[in-house]
């Protein structure tokens, strides 16, 4: 037979077994490495650098500027709203500081207060005329922050970035209290001479008036914003009707300084305290108080309304801040923590969670969801100690006077007597340098000049609206109204200090002790602003008047708030 011509195709010996080994990834594996170089960028920054250098100007050194955006973090939270199995449905998050991408609002951790606790340092802005910052507040969109500084100064900062935005000169003498409304329509400032402005968003001035003969502690708005109460220095509280700037009432029956006044969020019902260590709750309507408690043994500081309106938290000179339920108007909790006065207090927007600022420079974070009442082996037995959630001992160099949290409740900023205003977020997951004791290393100084000159020119676009709920109150406040108008500011120039390393923390004692407060006051002056009243010397009894003689610009200067 004969042979078949066709090709062979098959190949002549049995085919090998491949000898190359399996892929596998690796680079997850790997530390986070920094962004790739834009080379065209890096060119443009250099030619820059050089006409710089030939108009005669100092060298400014870029450095990328830090951001923490809520936009992400929402963005994720609405899509998985739709599309999760069951209401309470949360996505693992991996212990990775790469995962920090994952990380959810607040309100997404319903359950978990941890997720809340604002410990990690991200930057620190400076006024470039350094003077005690009294009040920081968010605005009603929560896009920038307000500052009021013993100068007079309303100074504006970028929530995203926080650099230097613009500056005002609102008041002649020091600010100590400011407030929007509910609705964010208007701004309402008071300060050491006892005079009141209100502004508009966009900072123009509509009104001032004295209000009271001394100095000004505190102001707070009824939930309707159709009042306001204001606390001084003379011992009295006054209820004034917003929209006609007329005194309704005189709430009279502290013994001495009035330092702080809170109108609760949803009830006509005010809380005082005062000089004499006694809390008061008043009828806003009839002008009576109510109740009187004398729990505390030194001046109340601060006071703060739960944002469900069930627990009232006071900080005092006593070094220790008590919390009290007036559903039973008993005494829920005593927080000790604290190594010198307590100066300012904040609530977190979502979770049980309680800030206080010292007058050492530190800011405890205190769990509240961790004590049970009906736990306790007696209704009359005195409340549980509770321990910091997290410390950071060396957050300030001297007294926090004002905190105050992003209504989404992921950032915390702080205003301190050391002429700086701070900003804290949430740690990363599974950050190493993580800060849930003890501790806390002193956040570094590092001054950043970049884009904040003089002749920079200042824009301020108008502000909007937004709201948060909190603690088992799914329904948020509506949209608050927004404000629009040309920017009245003052141009002036500032500084803010970041830092590009991440700061780690460590030992609490790592930065040394503070010195005492009469040490860094001069004796007894207690740091008062010149010209007023001094503060809650009570060893020395009340002063009147005097104060130091050293001239500037803005008036008498103190390193002191009170």
């Amino acid at each position: 037979m004969a042979t078949s011509s066709l090709p062979l195709l098959l190949p002549q010996h049995p085919a090998k077994e491949s000898t190359f080994a399996e892929w596998k990834p690796q680079r997850h594996l790997q530390p986070p490495q920094p962004p790739v170089t834009d080379d065209a960028r890096t060119q443009e920054l250099e030619m820059a650098a050089a006409r710089q250098m030939l108009d005669g100007k100092a060298l400014k050194k870029t450095r990328p500027r830090r951001t923490v955006d809520y936009a992400g973090g929402m963005g994720r939270y609405n899509i998985l709203r739709k599309l999760q199995p069951n209401p309470r449905y949360v996505p693992y998050l991996r212990p990775s500081p790469p995962f920090i991408i994952d990380l959810l609002p607040p309100k997404a951790y319903p359950d978990n207060a941890a997720t809340s606790l604002c410990t990690k340092f991200v930057h620190t802005s400076t006024n470039k005329i350094r003077c005690p910052v009294n009040v920081v507040v968010w605005t009603p969109e929560a896009r920038r922050v307000l500052t009021g500084s013993t100068s007079g100064e309303f100074t504006l900062w970028n929530g995203l970035t926080f650099n230097f935005e613009t500056i005002l000169q609102a008041h002649d003498s020091a600010i100590r209290a400011m407030q929007f409304t509910h609705s964010g329509s208007y701004l309402a400032s008071a300060d050491q001479n006892g005079v009141i402005k209100y502004f508009q968003p966009n900072m123009n001035n509509l009104t001032a008036w004295q209000g009271h003969r001394e100095a000004i502690r505190g102001l707070s708005f009824s939930p309707d914003d159709n009042r306001f109460a204001t606390a001084s220095d003379d011992s009295t509280v006054r209820i004034w009707s917003f929209e006609e700037s007329r005194e309704e009432r005189v709430l009279t029956g502290h013994g001495w300084d009035v330092k702080c006044v809170e109108w609760h969020p949803t009830k006509g019902l005010l809380v005082s305290g005062s000089k004499d260590n006694q809390i008061k709750f008043w009828d806003p309507r009839t002008g009576t108080a109510l109740t009187t408690l004398h729990y505390h043994k030194n001046t109340i500081q601060a006071l703060a309304w739960s944002p469900n309106g069930n627990f009232v938290a006071t900080a005092a000179r006593d070094q220790t801040v008590r919390v009290f339920d007036i559903r039973a108007m008993k005494e829920f909790a005593v927080l000790k923590g604290h190594k010198k006065e307590v100066c300012s207090l904040a609530w977190h927007p979502v979770h049980p969670i309680l800030v206080s600022g010292g007058s050492e420079g530190a800011l405890l974070h205190w769990d509240l969801a961790v004590p049970d009442p009906n736990t306790r082996a007696s209704q009359h037995a005195e409340p549980p100690p509770i321990t910091p959630r997290a410390t950071l001992s060396q957050a300030h160099d001297s007294n926090v006077w004002s905190l105050a949290f992003h209504p989404l409740g992921h950032l915390l900023a702080s205003a301190s007597n050391d002429f700086t205003t701070r900003f804290w977020c949430r740690e990363r997951p599974g950050d190493a340098s993580s800060v849930f004791s003890g501790g806390g290393e002193k956040p570094p100084v590092i001054v950043d000049m970049s884009g904040q000159d003089d002749d920079d020119d200042a824009m301020v676009p108008g502000f909007g609206g937004d709201g948060a709920g909190w603690w088992g109150q799914d329904d948020a406040p509506g949209a608050r109204a927004n404000g629009h108008g040309d920017g009245a500011f003052a141009q002036g120039g500032s500084t803010d200090a970041g830092d590009f390393e991440i700061p780690g923390f460590g030992n609490a004692d790592a930065g040394g002790p503070l010195p005492p407060q009469e040490d860094m006051y001069g004796g007894g002056s207690d740091g008062r602003q010149g010209g007023g009243p001094n503060r809650d010397d009570d060893w020395h009894g009340p002063r009147r008047g005097g104060g130091g003689n050293r001239g500037s610009r803005w008036g008498p200067r103190s390193r002191g708030r009170y």
